[in-house]
């Protein structure tokens, strides 16, 4: 996890809204790796996330995704 703590700590924090938006800039496979560590905000059985972080993953992994295309 080096890799993705390294592209974490140089990442900005952007306010928008009533959150913050984290500005990751790397290669596809960290963003895929991020997606994976936070796999537990998909609301899977026994998850303790709040709808506005399942919203948030979801959205992450769907600007990923029209990347990767």
């Amino acid at each position: 996890m080096p890799t993705e703590r390294a592209t974490l700590d140089q990442s900005v924090t952007v306010r928008r809204g009533q959150g913050h938006t984290l500005r990751v800039t790397a290669v596809p496979a960290i963003h895929r790796r991020l997606l994976d560590l936070c796999q537990p905000l998909d609301g899977s059985p026994g998850s303790t996330a709040v709808p506005a972080q399942r919203k948030a993953r979801r959205e992450y992994e769907n600007r990923g995704s029209a990347l990767a295309r």
